[in-house]
Parts: C-alpha cells; structure tokens; sequence
C-alpha cells in the first residue's frame, strides 16, 4: 500500500480509508489526513490538495482553519490576521481606553455584524468593495451606517500602523445613500403649562432633580453624574465634567464630547431645586446631587429615573408621554425662543459650535420681530448733513 504513493512527494497511503500529505507551515512540517480511499487516482488529487496548499502557503493566503477545521494544528496555526481573531484581539486592547458605552457598542458591532459579515477574510483580502456591497444592503439611516462602518475603519487604521496591512482600503471613505429628507432629531418640549402639571404630579423629593432638568439643559447621563463639590453657590455656576450611561453600570465617565465638559450658569429656578434637594442629600456620602428616592442611593441610569419617576408623574399630570431627554430640549428651546444669546445657549448645552445650536433648534428662533434690524440702525448710521 505504501508503493502505491512512493512517486508522489509528500503523498501516502496512510490508511485503507486515509491519505496522509505533508508539507511544511511556518517552519513547522505538518501532516494532514485526508478521508480518501488510495488509490492511483486519489493519491494524484491527494497531491493536487497538496500542491494548492504550498501554493497558498507561498502566496501568504494559507489559513490552516479553513483548510483543515478538525486538525489538532488548526488552533495552533489560527491566523492573527483574519478579519474576525484581529478584530476582536483589537477590541480586547482598547477596552481601557474606551468608556463603557462605547465599548459596549463596538462590542455588538463587531459580533453582531461585522465578524458574520466579513470574519472569514484575511486583513489584506478585505477591500473596500466587501464593505460597500454590504453598506448598500443595509436598510438604516447614514448615520448607522457611519457607527457600524467606524469600529472597523479605527480596527484598520491600527492594523496599518501595526504593518499587517499596507493601507486601510476605508481611509477618507465613507458610505452615504440618498435618503428623503427629516426632521432634525425628535425635539418635542414640553409647554409653560405641561412643566407646572408634570412639576405638581412628582413626589417632593423627586420634584428638584426635574425642575433641575427643565432648568439647567442638562442631559440626563450628566444630571445622574453631578456632585454637590460641582456646584458654586457663589458665582451661581456648576461645573459639568462628568457623565454616568446605562451601559455604565452607576460608573461615571467623562462627558459626551470635549464642549460637553463645561461650566453652565445657574438660572433661578435650577438654584431653587438645588437649594430644595440640599436638604435630601448634602450629607449622602457618596456627594452625588441627587438620589433615587426609593432607595436613597445615587440613580445608575436613566431607566431607573424613566420607570420609577417619570412615566408616572407624567400620567398622573394627564400630559402626553415624551422621553426625560425631552427636558433638555424643553430648556433650549424656551432659551432661544426667549431671544437669549445663541452663544451663550449654545455654551450652556455644551454643543461643540454656533451652528450646531442653531441647526437644531431653528425652528425657535424668533423671526417676527419687526424691529429687528433697528438696534443696529440707530447705533451706526451717521445723518448725512446737507450743505
């Protein structure tokens, strides 16, 4: 049995069922078991199999797991520069870098689409054709897009720097299909008297944290952040600095953007609740500003403040339910309705520019003064004299 494979190199007759090949990978000679029975014509498609793999060793596109699932050399031979071990090697060396949230989010990205999509490749083999063609059988907006695509351009961009890949086939690239047009983001404020209804149906120590939402423009992540050490009585000012997200777990991070990091005036009604919630939680060791009132500890998240705060003040006010995030705008948008300084409103909500501000909130921006204009007029235009 043994003379049947002796005129083919690195071919043998392992078994009455098997035909052993070898070859060397990685300096390290291997032998493989093929379930093939051998004869003459087995044991010359035995060395083609055999052939096809130098080939691809040579070529660097060998990956021993694909070729060889069952093989005991398969784990020890896994190719570092497939798309889908690279990616999450990569994720596993950022995760001190990343807040919680973020890495929560690439997390999913990468395992739940990513990694299906593209995990057989090698690194090199990924093209920025793979990523359009799946881009363009996605049915979200741009922006999800853009928020899957990210993790995988950063992932790319290391593993360039890292020279496993010569260049990162999506540098300056990115995926944009022709959507119909949209409202910008889900601004619904609530009115003067929604406020005072909600403001009436909460309990009184939940009361200061949502006249201090309505009141401050904070998100939600910084209101749960917020310490009393933040606070200046004096200059009637807080310190923003810090965030605390669900995906979190009660842990602060910093804040959503560099502008997010802040320091906000405090208008009359904020001062008021701060002054009102002193009372429930100056003392609390933790020095957080507000408290859970069920349990007298920090809140950990918005959805403790949406289920067991919120949603019921809201129903017993009789006012249409809308998401705590709504106080936010609720705050903006009675700020630039009322004529206030777009700068300053854009500073207080720690948007990284002007422009931002207003794209979002135009449609309060008063227009109906027929006076406008004339400030200007009267302080700048000279009378001509006639002579």
């Amino acid at each position: 049995m043994g003379n049947q494979g002796s005129h083919q190199e690195g071919v043998r007759a392992a078994s009455s069922s098997s035909i052993e090949i070898d070859f060397y990978y990685q300096g390290t000679r291997c032998r493989e078991r093929l379930k093939l029975e051998p004869t003459p014509a087995n044991l010359k498609k035995a060395a083609r199999h055999r052939a096809a793999v130098i080939s691809s060793i040579d070529a660097g596109t060998f990956d021993y797991q694909v070729t060889f699932p069952r093989s005991k050399n398969a784990r020890k031979f896994m190719r570092q520069d497939r798309v889908d071990t690279y990616l999450r090697t990569w994720l596993a060396t950022k995760k001190p870098t990343l807040k919680a949230s973020s890495y929560k989010d690439y997390k999913n990205t990468i395992e739940g689409q990513l990694i299906p999509e593209f995990g057989h490749l090698l690194l090199a083999e990924l093209k920025r054709g793979h990523v359009r063609d799946w881009a363009s059988r996605l049915t979200c907006s741009n922006k999800r897009i853009s928020n899957l695509i990210s993790p995988l351009r950063a992932a790319l961009d290391d593993a360039m720097h890292d020279e496993m890949i010569a260049g990162n086939p999506l540098a300056g690239w990115h995926y944009r299909k022709i959507e119909p047009p949209k409202e910008v983001d889900d601004i619904d404020p609530f009115t003067a008297e929604e406020q005072a209804a909600i403001l009436a149906a909460l309990p009184s120590d939940g009361l200061p944290l949502i006249q201090f939402a309505l009141w401050s423009g904070l998100r939600t992540s910084e209101l749960v952040a917020l310490e009393w050490g933040d606070i200046d009585w004096r200059q009637k000012r807080c310190r923003i600095t810090r965030a605390i997200t669900q995906a979190a777990k009660g842990e602060a991070e910093t804040t959503k953007t560099t502008a997010g990091t802040r320091t906000i005036d405090l208008l009359p009604r904020a001062l008021e609740a701060l002054k009102a919630q002193k009372t429930l939680s100056y003392l609390h060791p933790s020095g957080r500003v507000f408290l859970n009132p069920r349990t007298g500890e920090p809140w950990t998240g918005d959805q403790a403040i949406r289920k067991t705060l919120w949603a019921h003040a809201l129903k017993r006010a009789g006012v249409r339910y809308r998401r705590p995030y709504q106080t936010r705008h609720t705050y903006a948008s009675m700020m630039v309705s009322s004529g206030e300084p777009l700068a300053w409103v854009s500073k207080q909500m720690g948007h990284t520019s002007v422009v931002t501000t207003a794209r979002i909130y135009t449609g309060w921006i008063p227009t109906t003064n027929s006076q406008a204009g004339m400030l200007a007029n009267d302080k700048f235009s000279v009378k001509h004299n006639a002579t």
